[in-house]
């Protein structure tokens, strides 16, 4: 991964918070942003009565002896000046794990065949262009790897206009609903569940009693604050004060830093002493260190885990106090837990007798060219998890490998009984499998750059 770190999360892989950070930062200036991972493990097999085929035909990009599988790729090139990692050889490391598939006699005894490509993700456009060269030229069956659109256009191109599976990053429950059921899957929890989670956190350890709590939010997630966010703090009985959504448009937040500062004045007002971030946007380096200058002693809460990169950026740079300092959020299993996991050292096993030399854990720091971190890590543990997902769903479809039996085993698959977080499951109407959580805060006191501190075990918090 990127620096040693006992970074949080119930899947985020480090890709999906660094390309993030990435995007937000095009549209907004500058900082960086770097995390560390977690990934799903082999699963027992199911029952042949759920698992039966629902019909006998074979999907695109399909036959008896292969199946196709597109990998799309990030060009880190375009984001470099961005973000504090980079990827190299990524699609070597894909191999790999396909070649290791494939030895043991391939899925349901068909070999995958990978289709690469790379894009710039900070623009919608190559996404969707990729989503065309998927499904129209290259006929594959199930697209995975870094395929992210934060606008959601590119994965319904995916799995809804084309009807080819998806195994993704960054999703929301907008995105999922965008295609049928079970077409879209991913690792990571969605931003509405992840509130809906957090918010349980805080009630259980009554951490908003007696506070008057504000909260700020943006475009992107402005479904989750009104459907998930202010419904679920309402329940609780918390004193509201008035809700921000900042206008965040291109690289000048000229008028959104106006807006934050008038929604302080207001909170001021209201003697709001607690100020809930909800996005990647309105939680980055342009805001926060504003708010707290503005309103000391105020407690933040993030509805992510991407926070603790921006602390730990303004750590390295010297900037004290840290605005990030005791900012809440709910993460999952630490980097070090991970590196001790049966699944990690699987992973692991199968990178070297490919590479022959050993894999880099999530501690491990390895330097990269113009000062970037190589971040080998994220590539293994995101092959090695999405190609092992990929490799037990098909297996459990079995001959007929076609959408309607795909989405039935998905739809009928249950828990996941060894993912590196500890928990995950995946059934009708949850099609985002980490389960794993835990309530955490930045503190800048923790190794060299400041890191998450726990502040209750890591534990099972499924979907209702």
């Amino acid at each position: 991964m990127s620096a040693p770190r006992q970074k949080v999360s119930s899947r985020w892989p480090v890709l999906a918070v660094a390309l993030a950070g990435a995007l937000v930062l095009a549209a907004c200036g500058s900082g960086t942003k770097t995390t560390t991972t977690t990934t799903v493990a082999p699963v027992a097999g199911s029952g042949a009565n759920v698992n039966a085929p629902l019909s006998k035909t074979i999907g695109v990009g399909v036959t008896a002896s292969t199946v196709k599988i597109g990998i799309a790729l990030v060009d880190f090139k375009c984001i470099a000046p961005y973000i504090q990692i980079t990827r190299i050889n990524e699609d070597e490391v894909y191999k790999a794990f396909i070649k290791n598939i494939n030895d043991h006699g391939g899925i349901a005894g068909r070999m995958i065949v990978p289709v690469f490509h790379t894009f710039c993700p900070i623009q919608p456009g190559p996404a969707l262009s990729l989503c065309t060269t998927f499904t129209e030229d290259d006929h594959v069956f199930a697209v995975m790897g870094d395929f992210t659109d934060l606008t959601g256009q590119a994965q319904p191109c995916i799995a809804d206009q084309h009807k080819t599976v998806l195994i993704t990053i960054d999703l929301t429950q907008a995105i999922i609903d965008s295609s049928p059921p079970g077409m879209i899957i991913g690792f990571d929890p969605i931003q509405e569940r992840q509130v809906s989670v957090l918010l349980e956190l805080l009630r259980r350890q009554h951490i908003l009693n007696g506070k008057k709590v504000a909260v700020l939010g943006e475009a992107t997630t402005e479904q989750s604050v009104q459907k998930v966010l202010l419904p679920g703090l309402k329940q609780m009985g918390v004193d509201l004060g008035s809700t921000a959504s900042l206008t965040i448009s291109g690289a000048d937040t000229t008028a959104a830093a106006a807006q934050l500062q008038s929604f302080i004045e207001k909170w001021k007002t209201e003697h709001v002493n607690t100020v809930i971030l909800s996005g990647l946007q309105v939680s980055a380096q342009q805001f926060v260190p504003a708010l707290v200058k503005a309103m000391p002693g105020v407690q933040l809460i993030a509805d992510n885990t991407n926070v603790d990169g921006y602390g730990q950026d303004l750590q390295k740079a010297g900037v004290r106090p840290n605005p990030y300092e005791g900012i809440l959020a709910a993460g999952g299993m630490s980097s070090q837990a991970y590196d001790r996991s049966a699944h990690w050292k699987t992973c692991a096993a199968i990178y070297q007798r490919y590479f022959h030399t050993t894999a880099p854990n999530a501690e491990a720091v390895i330097a990269g060219p113009d000062g970037h971190t190589v971040d080998t890590f994220g590539s293994i543990t995101d092959a090695c998890s999405e190609l092992t997902l990929f490799q037990d769903i098909a297996d459990r479809v079995g001959k007929y490998l076609d959408d309607a039996n795909w989405v039935n085993v998905v739809d009928h698959y249950g828990n996941i009984p060894a993912m590196d977080s500890l928990y995950g499951s995946l059934h009708a109407g949850k099609y985002d499998a980490g389960d794993t959580f835990a309530l955490v805060a930045f503190d800048s006191k923790i190794g060299p750059e400041g890191d998450w501190r726990y502040l209750t075990p890591v534990e099972d918090v499924p979907a209702e």
